[in-house]
């Protein structure tokens, strides 16, 4: 199915790391974008990165240099290595999912299919 289902998360020390993954059908269609995003209750949500089929990555600049996004196309899978993790990162994380072609895969982009969340909780 399209809708992706994410698991992974869970309770990590400041300065460690959790890998989340995200399995979803739409990693079969010839054009898709897969995103990773973030969510602490009361606050907006925030896009964390982005990766399409046509190759393009995008990283939120909060996790640049911390956290990689990157896909198993035959496990239909999307990945979010975080390292260095901190207790800002602390949230629900959500994988998303959107197949409209023509339209750049990036943080800014609109998706249709979203996951139920995982949470990541950061001690200090």
């Amino acid at each position: 199915q399209v809708q992706p289902v994410e698991s992974g998360g869970g309770s990590v020390q400041a300065g460690g790391s959790l890998r989340l993954s995200c399995i979803s059908s739409a990693m079969t269609y010839s054009f898709n974008c897969m995103g990773w995003f973030r969510q602490v209750p009361g606050k907006k949500r925030e896009a964390v990165a982005s990766s399409g089929s046509d190759g393009r990555i995008s990283y939120a600049d909060s996790v640049k240099g911390r956290f990689t996004i990157s896909k198993d196309n035959a496990k239909r899978t999307v990945y979010l290595q975080m390292n260095s993790l901190e207790p800002e990162d602390t949230a629900m994380y959500y994988c998303a999912a959107d197949l409209k072609p023509y339209v750049g895969c990036n943080l800014a982009r609109t998706f249709t299919y979203w996951g139920q969340g995982t949470q990541v909780t950061v001690s200090s």
